[in-house]
């Protein structure tokens, strides 16, 4: 990386790795980066989560794997995708809605949907009987509790 106030001062410099040059860039993605907006981090957060949804939506619907091991390809596979990046940010209340949007959405594809004792109808799970099997935080709880831990880390950092 060159560091100059010279804006011209890498362009004639050349990154070559195993005979290949790399290219120069301007721009580039960064989960984290300060250039980014917070409603695009969330976007690229839950964009990435959909995408993981959607290659394994098969298996959260499946009748043969146990809600315990769903929870567990939950918290192992999707969590980490949306939660990458998310140390330096603070989600808006809007933000704060489609992350939990997005959760209940995977929790009720785990649960699946749910007898009435009263009419004996399958109905979805509402949002206050997802945290009945679901005991642990919910995701904008996870979010905000790791940027109190980045602050943390950062404030013991010094200079």
């Amino acid at each position: 990386m060159i560091m100059s106030r010279d804006q011209d001062a890498g362009r004639s410099h050349s990154i070559k790795i195993d005979n290949r040059s790399l290219e120069i860039v301007e721009d580039f993605k960064y989960w984290g980066g300060d250039h980014c907006s917070i409603p695009a981090v969330i976007k690229r957060m839950l964009k990435s989560g959909n995408a993981c949804y959607h290659s394994v939506h098969n298996l959260l619907s499946s009748s043969v794997l146990s809600e315990n091991l769903k929870m567990k390809i939950y918290r192992i596979i999707f969590l980490p995708v949306v939660w990458y990046g998310c140390e330096t940010r603070s989600p808006t209340q809007r933000e704060e809605s489609r992350l939990r949007v997005f959760e209940n959405t995977l929790l009720r594809r785990i649960f699946g949907p749910k007898r009435d004792a009263v009419t004996g109808e399958w109905r979805k799970l509402h949002n206050e009987e997802l945290n009945d099997p679901y005991p642990s935080p919910n995701i904008v709880r996870v979010i905000k509790s790791r940027g109190v831990s980045w602050a943390g880390h950062v404030a013991r950092m010094g200079e």
